[in-house]
């Protein structure tokens, strides 16, 4: 894996060695691979993750008052954890922010991070003035990265190569409120603007492509993935109980209902099946659909709700580490993809992770033939429920005969490691991204 010449590359990325956050794991883990092709990186970022100490990287406060209270909320509850101190300075800063805050969200009620472009645009400036860069590389996350690139863009002359993770508009509707308006927009700039602009799903970059045929062949698919998490997988050991784990972030439209719905169908029809499954979920706390679900249902005991795994300050294992060891332990990794229609171009970076795990996955796809390729490719499960109306209906006749065939499979003969390797991993994704890099290099030089 070459790089295009010995390169220098600004890489915009509000969220940057952030420990567990998918936004900050896309890009950090892609570091690796660039360096060792040549490419000197030089990385700007918020100040919410951690400084880096092998490349440079400057860490950057946004330049609005919503932004600067919302990166100190982190900054201070990592420094001074989330005590009496944590709440008397994070009240004080409101106060001093307060004016400044209802005047932004007056004139720009938009996500926080949004005036971060203005600060990566004057910072990254500076540095190509010192000395030039040969590609501007947003990704995100907060499209503020991507202001930020295009400015950088127009302002000096040098390519731009735009990553975005989860689609800007959603499928099926208009922008209407002003924060989609804003997304839309930043969209038509990327698709305008860009020398490369990368989206994570092939339905993702067809639409982009539709509202924008201005984007053409400029216009890129890839699947992120990640590299092999272990030199040596840890050991996969069964238990008394048929442990089903989900994790990640759940949400009023990514919840436990179809897995709790799945158990409560068989709880008359199979009470073994019952008796020894638990469920264990780890992320943020549970959404208010989950636990209102939970709060009524006669499965309920079958659920245990561990939270989120922060980084062990004695170990200083990071929180990302011991989620991938948790994983190991699981019989079946529960892949819980939502009901909204963006998940038609949107696929949770988690699956990348699971696939690594060599246990089996069972996967409930919203809408999304490339998403639940990958799983039955790989030998693993995805139940894809229909249209509206006749989707709870199928999650809870389809989710629970996979739930039986697992548990009896379990009970039987084990759930043994699969043995099969991933084929989606960061360093393919690199070389994709260094022969798009080669691309616009020949152009500029031709």
């Amino acid at each position: 894996m070459t790089a295009p010449s010995r390169q220098r590359w600004l890489i915009l990325a509000h969220a940057f060695n952030m420990d567990g956050r998918a936004a900050s794991q896309t890009i950090t883990d892609k570091l690796p691979h660039l360096r060792r092709a040549g490419i000197e990186v030089v990385v700007l970022s918020g100040v919410s993750g951690t400084r880096d100490a092998v490349i440079e990287h400057h860490q950057l406060w946004p330049a609005g008052p919503a932004g600067l209270r919302f990166e100190l909320r982190h900054v201070l509850r990592r420094r001074v954890g989330s005590g009496a101190l944590y709440r008397s300075l994070m009240v004080l800063a409101s106060l001093v922010l307060l004016p400044g805050m209802l005047v932004e969200k007056l004139l720009r009620p938009v996500e926080s991070s949004w005036s971060w472009w203005l600060s990566a645009y004057l910072k990254g400036r500076a540095l190509a003035r010192r000395q030039p860069f040969d590609l501007i590389y947003s990704t995100g996350g907060a499209f503020a990265a991507h202001l930020a690139g295009r400015a950088l863009k127009k302002a000096t002359g040098i390519p731009w190569l735009a990553e975005v993770h989860d689609p800007m508009v959603m499928p099926g509707s208009s922008p209407v409120t002003a924060q989609q308006k804003m997304q839309a927009e930043v969209e038509r700039l990327i698709c305008t603007d860009a020398d490369v602009a990368i989206w994570f799903t092939e339905q993702a970059l067809a639409s982009a492509r539709q509202r924008h045929p201005q984007l053409g062949e400029r216009g890129k698919m890839l699947l992120p993935g990640i590299d092999q998490p272990f030199q040596m997988l840890p050991p996969y050991h069964p238990g008394p109980k048929f442990i089903i784990s989900h994790f990640g972030s759940l949400s009023a439209t990514r919840h436990l209902g179809p897995i709790i719905a799945a158990l409560e169908f068989l709880k008359d029809r199979r009470p073994d099946l019952i008796a020894k499954t638990e469920l264990h979920v780890y992320g943020g706390p549970l959404d208010p659909v989950s636990r209102e679900k939970l709060l009524r249902s006669p499965v309920r005991d079958c659920v245990r709700h561990f939270g989120r795994i922060e980084v062990d300050p004695h170990s200083g294992v990071s929180g990302r580490e011991q989620i991938l060891r948790l994983m190991r332990t699981a019989d079946v990794l529960l892949l819980l993809h939502g009901e909204e229609p963006i998940c038609s171009e949107y696929i949770p970076s988690k699956l990348y992770e699971y696939l690594w795990m060599e246990r089996p996955i069972l996967g409930i796809v919203h809408d999304n033939p490339q998403m639940a390729g990958i799983l039955h490719s790989q030998g693993h499960v995805a139940v894809a429920p229909g249209g509206q109306g006749q989707g709870v209906a199928v999650v809870n006749g389809e989710l629970a005969a996979a739930l039986e065939q697992l548990f009896d499979r379990w009970r039987m003969q084990g759930l043994p490691d699969s043995g099969q390797a991933s084929p989606y991993t960061t360093q393919a994704a690199v070389a994709k991204l260094l022969g798009w890099a080669r691309q616009i290099d020949a152009e500029v030089a031709g």
